[in-house]
């Protein structure tokens, strides 16, 4: 089921002929509310051996596009415009991407849009099975080959912080992604990789005043509140046999 709702995903994304990361961007902005911008991208680095010891030839590299030469996310941040430029205005997106049609989609965090709790994958994958295990219900993920993003409700500083304060340990992996935070969405391609969905969104149920002949609910997807996520990775964190952490890395 999970590979199906992928696939219509993709294929909602390319309706109408239009590129992969436009129809998504338009859609984020348009059906679900969520401010989006495009991500600085990536640059062709010219070819470097592939691995001169085992005779393997050269491979073209790719590398971001900002001008740190050593950026460490290439491709998966805000550069030029900045994230405060972040909107869900259907012009200003279909603007951005007509004349950058491979740049990656990223989410501004916080505010009325979605949040994030971020572990790298290898953690991320084992979070989930355990999450599942719980019978925690999760809300969209998005996966990079290096980090595990699980999307959460909207939440504040203050909550944030007095949740962190109530835990007696929260494992160090973890990454908070709220107001002036960002998180790269899919279809977008970045440096370390394909970014993708692990959980595909699900569309909330109709609104009553829907079902009685109202206007219908906002289409954006069900988020789950951050303390349950937090409280619950910090379950599956201290559970290890021997003592460790099992998000660790």
């Amino acid at each position: 089921m999970r590979e199906i709702l992928g696939r219509r995903r993709k294929l909602l994304f390319r309706r109408g002929g239009k590129p992969a990361q436009l129809g998504a961007a338009l859609h984020y902005a348009t059906e679900w509310q969520w401010p989006v911008l495009p991500g600085v991208g990536l640059r062709s680095g010219g070819r470097q051996p592939a691995g001169a010891r085992l005779g393997l030839g050269e491979r073209t590299t790719r590398r971001c596009s900002c001008p740190d030469p050593d950026c460490v996310v290439p491709g998966a941040h805000p550069f030029d415009p900045g994230l405060l430029a972040a909107t869900t205005d259907v012009r200003m997106v279909r603007w951005w991407w007509t004349n950058r049609p491979d740049a990656p989609v990223v989410l501004a965090t916080g505010g009325r849009a979605p949040c994030a709790v971020s572990l790298p994958a290898v953690a991320g994958a084992r979070a989930l099975a355990a999450l599942d295990h719980f019978g925690v219900r999760l809300g969209p993920v998005v996966a990079t080959p290096t980090r595990w993003s699980l999307l959460v409700s909207p939440y504040g500083l203050p909550e944030l912080g007095e949740l962190l304060h109530s835990q007696d340990w929260v494992p160090s992996s973890l990454r908070f992604h709220g107001e002036g935070g960002y998180v790269v969405l899919p279809p977008s391609q970045i440096g370390a990789g394909q970014v993708r969905w692990e959980r595909p969104p699900a569309s909330p149920k109709l609104s009553t005043s829907f079902e009685r002949g109202g206007p219908p609910s906002p289409a954006a997807p069900w988020l789950p509140k951050v303390a349950t996520i937090v409280d619950a990775l910090v379950t599956a964190s201290t559970g290890s046999p021997d003592g460790g952490s099992r998000l660790a890395y």
